[in-house]
């Protein structure tokens, strides 16, 4: 039986389609695979304890919320709740650093008429410590919805019990400030 004009023509095509598309996938092949993007369904949470003894507020605030983004991660994405659960134990002794808990106030207001509401940090400290933890990682955190869902992995005691043994928290190791002697 002979070959058509058309057929050939047809076969021709093909094969040149073939070639084709196996130099695309070649070329794929070398540039590497895509862009590897997490989502809630491939995200793997852990628990991490951390002893805030002796560390400093705002050095304890930071690592804290990288993990709580889940920035220690090779799967971070930036648009997803990658971040693991963190544990912070004895709130009470973290430490500021110069003469902040003189000089340093927590301000809030009240959305009064001169409703400015002003405590002297050393106060604020004695009183109500894992709150003044909870805010300094809360403001390291993103503005937005994605941040307050972050915000509500993190556990704040004052003493060095929790509740959440059953979690079996990794401890996690925030290094001291080599400056202050900790």
């Amino acid at each position: 039986m002979a070959k058509t004009a058309t057929t050939k023509k047809k076969e021709e095509k093909s094969a040149a389609e073939t070639k084709r598309a196996t130099a695309h996938e070649k070329a794929v092949k070398r540039q590497g695979q895509n862009t590897y993007m997490a989502n809630e369904a491939t995200v793997d949470r852990k628990w991490f304890v951390v002893d805030a003894d002796g560390i400093a507020l705002g050095r304890l605030a930071s690592q804290v919320a990288a993990v709580l983004r889940g920035k220690h991660k090779a799967s971070f994405t930036p648009h997803v709740d990658t971040g693991d659960f963190v544990i912070v134990l004895n709130s009470d002794k973290v430490i500021l650093t110069g003469k902040k808990l003189e000089q340093k106030y927590r301000r809030r207001h009240t959305l009064y008429m001169g409703g400015l509401k002003e405590i002297q940090f050393k106060k604020f400290m004695a009183e109500k410590s894992d709150q003044a933890v909870e805010e300094s990682v809360k403001g390291m955190l993103p503005k937005n919805a994605l941040g307050r869902k972050m915000f509500k992995k993190l556990r704040v005691y004052k003493g060095d019990t929790h509740e959440h043994q059953a979690q079996m928290p990794i401890p996690l190791i925030i290094e001291r400030s080599k400056n202050h002697g900790n």
